[in-house]
């Protein structure tokens, strides 16, 4: 449940168009609800900023499908990734409004209203190359679920630069930049050193037999020497996104 939707409730019980046994009949799974198999955690947007979203990976269809109505139930919507075609079918016989995006294997089910974007600026999610396309989608969605203004700057990796520097003004734009790169992750040193903003860097399993699916990369991102680059799991862009989240929509008090 999202701090919004408890202010709601709570305004409504204020002017009276709700009964306080009503509200905490629409609370009765706060802050978390017991399924045989998962504890759904509804508490967390109001404790953390960002709803629970389900890993769909390694769980059964019906595993899935169950968490997923339960968190639209109490919020209003559901994030999931790494879901499998199955998982994403059986979610939208459920769910004909959710958002399947196949290449970064996430189910989006928004609430409604959808909330406005915000944030100090733009998260620009950069792609070295086509095949790290799925890991950049993950972190473009997962961001564009979080209420961030996203944008995505594709195929700029370090074997043909001139793309990436043509793009300069972009880069300078945004207010955080997630770089995924796969091979051996150069591309992350190469913006850090061109901007002032924070750089998330995500390594990829791409790359030949030295690349050891993604450990060169996370190695030479680790050793970069331009200021300011941080480093997430290897495949993760959900991990880039969260991070890119809470820097983008910070409190200065």
């Amino acid at each position: 449940m999202t701090p919004e939707r408890i202010a709601a409730l709570l305004s409504d019980v204020a002017a009276g168009r709700l009964s306080p046994a009503e509200a905490l009949g629409q609370l009765r799974h706060f802050p978390s609800e017991q399924l045989p198999f998962a504890s759904v955690d509804h508490h967390r947007a109001l404790r953390q900023g960002q709803p629970e979203v389900v890993f769909c990976a390694g769980k059964t269809v019906e595993q899935v499908v169950m968490i997923c109505q339960r968190l639209a139930a109490v919020s209003g919507g559901f994030l999931g990734t790494r879901a499998s075609v199955e998982q994403a079918e059986a979610l939208r016989a459920a769910f004909p409004l959710m958002e399947w995006n196949a290449q970064a294997r996430t189910v989006f089910l928004p609430p409604d209203p959808r909330p406005e974007p915000r944030g100090r600026g733009t998260v620009l999610v950069v792609c070295a190359g086509t095949s790290d396309l799925p890991v950049a989608e993950e972190a473009a969605v997962v961001a564009e679920a979080f209420g961030n203004p996203v944008e995505r700057m594709t195929d700029v990796g370090v074997a043909g630069i001139h793309r990436l520097m043509a793009q300069g003004d972009r880069l300078r734009e945004a207010a955080v930049v997630i770089v995924v790169a796969g091979m051996e992750g150069a591309l992350p040193s190469v913006v850090g050193g061109l901007i002032g903003v924070p750089v998330i860097a995500v390594p990829t399993s791409v790359g030949y037999g030295a690349a050891f699916g993604g450990v060169a990369a996370l190695l030479g991102m680790l050793n970069s020497c331009a200021a300011g680059v941080t480093v997430v799991n290897i495949d993760n862009g959900f991990g880039a996104a969260a991070a890119a989240t809470r820097i983008n929509q910070a409190v200065v008090s």
